[in-house]
């Protein structure tokens, strides 16, 4: 589904990414990425989505090298982004604003999205005004219309509880197995990606230190010294 290979992108000298390497081999796959600030994760999902040009290696999506393709040419085809701020237009009412995006994208099937996220009861109410974890779950919505293939996140559990936020990675690992979606998601809350997803990257001043399941992510001497601590 998704192949990064060699992937590098620079800020002047500071290079935010170095070299990385990662796939994700196919659908119904919830894959977690955590590091340290600065870690390069946020620029990983700008360079797969296209928001940010590589300075060398490609991204390959269902084989296809889309190293070089727009952002509105990605969302086409099947490759959807949610931020870690939410992208909700405060003053329009949740139903108002994700029909705008179905009939933009040429989405019949809203109530599948609305009924997987469990936004029915907060259609008519105007997005500025419901609790923040319903505005992250609205967020994610968003991005689910149009049936995307592969879905990435970046921090969607930002600004709510340990808790909220548990809850809301057991909504995306359904959705990943029910949709069949290939899920990247970056997160600061590494109990709720070791309890939620299938694998784990760990990055660390822009290089990948690991990839693994998470029980071996855990254990992993490199990653508790570089971020976990004796918390792990």
């Amino acid at each position: 589904m998704l192949e990064i290979s060699q992937l590098s992108v620079s800020y002047g000298r500071v290079r935010a990414l170095d070299e990385v390497d990662l796939a994700i081999e196919g659908a119904g796959v919830l894959h977690g990425v955590i590091g340290p600030n600065g870690a390069g994760k946020s620029t990983l999902l700008d360079a797969v989505t296209g928001r940010r040009r590589p300075t060398s290696g490609t991204v390959r999506y269902c084989g296809e090298d889309i190293t070089q393709k727009s952002v509105a040419w990605r969302r086409r085809r099947g490759m959807a982004r949610s931020f870690q701020r939410t992208s909700i237009f405060q003053d329009l009412t949740v139903r108002e604003q994700l029909t705008l995006v179905a009939q933009h994208l040429g989405d019949a099937r809203l109530g599948e999205v609305i009924e997987v996220m469990s936004l029915s009861d907060y259609l008519d109410e105007k997005a500025g005004r419901i609790a923040y974890g319903v505005q992250r779950r609205v967020d994610v919505a968003l991005a689910l219309i149009g049936r995307p293939r592969m879905l990435l996140m970046d921090e969607p559990g930002a600004g709510l509880s340990a808790e909220e936020t548990l809850h809301l990675f057991k909504h995306l690992r359904a959705l990943v197995r029910e949709r069949g979606i290939a899920a990247v998601v970056v997160e600061h809350d590494v109990d709720a990606v070791f309890a939620c997803c299938d694998s784990v990257t760990v990055l660390d001043l822009g290089r990948r230190l690991a990839t693994d399941s998470p029980a071996e992510i855990r254990a992993d001497r490199r990653v508790i010294t570089a971020y976990l601590g004796s918390a792990a």
